[in-house]
């Protein structure tokens, strides 16, 4: 411990749906297909940030408070019986397993036993990521999935996949699993289970000078970090921070935390090309909002963050981070930041109206139950939004399927309502709640 002290030293001196039990319809869509809402809605973010209202529109010293909020705490704050949401919502009469066959009784009787609550926040201490990390609902790897015969359900709909963690990311550890190969967590927007090999201890004098220090945001995913001498540390995520030790004009040199003997952690110094880094907040204008909405274009539909990629919400949880805004984890809570607008109990006509006159461009998030969004802004008369969905329901004789989008992209409120088989009950647009302006 006594090496990270004196490296964090040098830092500080350098500066979502219903259900049908019939048979499903999955279909994916091809470039042969002409999807109104979405096939002619351009794909480019610069074609929609030229109205931007130039500003910075929070602090580091706000975001810093959520980001770093695991290490602010000395016990779990959590009530167990939140933690143990899913050891009530899921049991072997309404679960599936990884070859598509009901769980039994006995899967779920192991599992609680090696959950260990009996332990809850009991080893209290501040940890770090090692690499990007899965949390889950149950310590287990293998799968929970709903009936796989029913549309929007199955494969890839695990609901074990609570969320995901980027490398380097506070939590709080409340306890192990009897066979302590998992540890129960907590991180600034989610909790649950991670490998216990996947986290390192940090005590209270490193996660001060840690926070302390100048930060620098990463603003690309996927770009692959090195110590000194070239060995792998892990891959970059957007909207993680880094504490700076030296700059120069090409480079941000940071400290990376890896596992040295006994979980005690050692700071590794590695460098971050001035392209994909950034000291400090973004100023919230047309370049950096093209820069970070670019890369989550990139972004395939990964429920809870599976497969390395995004859901919903996670996307915009990413696109906010590096201009200094902090949302919680899932689609609702997000719909409760900042100023509220209630858009229930009217007319598909008056929420249209009501949202092009309050809705603010790029800082507004449209919330719809299981799905949330962000306004984009009107274009050629039609509401754009910025979304990552699976995709867009559909019924034909009774029968409820899916005509399969499976990432991020700009579409209209209504996109493919020229389907034949589109189902008008579930669109987007019929279903709206809220919006909300996260910046008010």
């Amino acid at each position: 411990m006594k090496y990270l002290y004196l490296s964090l030293a040098l830092v500080l001196m350098s500066g979502c749906s219903q259900k049908t039990s019939q048979s499903i319809s999955h279909q994916k869509l091809n470039k042969a297909q002409y999807v109104k809402g979405f096939s002619e809605i351009s794909q480019d973010v610069s074609a929609y940030t030229d109205t931007v209202n130039e500003r910075y529109i929070s602090s580091l010293e706000k975001f810093a408070t959520m980001y770093f909020q695991p290490w602010h705490i000395d016990s779990m704050d959590i009530p167990l019986e939140n933690a143990m949401w899913a050891y009530k919502l899921f049991d072997a009469t309404n679960s599936y397993g990884e070859n598509l066959q009901p769980l039994d009784d006995n899967f779920f009787k192991l599992i609680k036993n090696n959950s260990n609550f009996e332990a809850y926040s009991s080893v209290n201490k501040q940890a770090i990521t090692l690499r990007k990390v899965s949390i889950r609902a149950f310590p287990t790897t293998r799968p929970v999935l709903r009936d796989p015969n029913k549309a929007g359900e199955g494969f890839p709909f695990d609901y074990m996949q609570n969320s995901t963690v980027a490398a380097n990311k506070p939590l709080f550890v409340s306890h192990y699993s009897k066979d302590r190969e998992w540890v129960f967590v907590k991180s600034s927007f989610a909790y649950g289970w991670v490998h216990a090999r996947d986290i390192v201890y940090m005590d209270r004098k490193c996660t001060k000078m840690w926070q302390k220090a100048q930060q620098v945001f990463v603003l690309q995913d996927n770009i692959p970090l090195y110590t000194p001498k070239k060995d792998f540390l892990f891959k970059s995520t957007l909207g993680t921070m880094f504490p700076l030790i030296s700059q120069n004009d090409k480079e941000f040199h940071i400290v990376t935390i890896a596992e040295y003997i006994l979980k005690e952690p050692y700071c590794v110094y590695t460098s971050v090309n001035r392209k994909i880094g950034h000291k400090g907040i973004l100023k919230f204008n047309a370049k950096n909002i093209n820069l970070v909405m670019g890369e989550l274009l990139h972004v395939n539909y990964g429920w809870g963050g599976i497969y390395n990629q995004r859901d919903c919400s996670s996307t915009l949880r990413d696109f906010f981070a590096p201009f200094g805004i902090w949302l919680p984890r899932n689609s609702y809570q997000q719909s409760r930041v900042g100023k509220v607008i209630s858009l229930e109990n009217i007319s598909d006509e008056k929420k249209i109206q009501m949202i092009q006159q309050y809705g603010v461009p790029f800082e507004t998030l449209l919330y719809r139950k299981g799905h949330i969004a962000l306004y984009i802004g009107t274009k050629n008369n039609k509401i754009i939004i910025f979304q990552n969905l699976w995709g867009i329901k559909t019924l034909k004789h009774g029968v409820e399927g899916r005509y399969i989008i499976g990432k991020t992209v700009f579409s209209t409120l209504q996109m493919g309502n020229n389907l034949s088989d589109f189902d008008e009950s579930a669109s987007f647009l019929k279903n709206l709640k809220s919006m909300n302006i996260v910046t008010r």
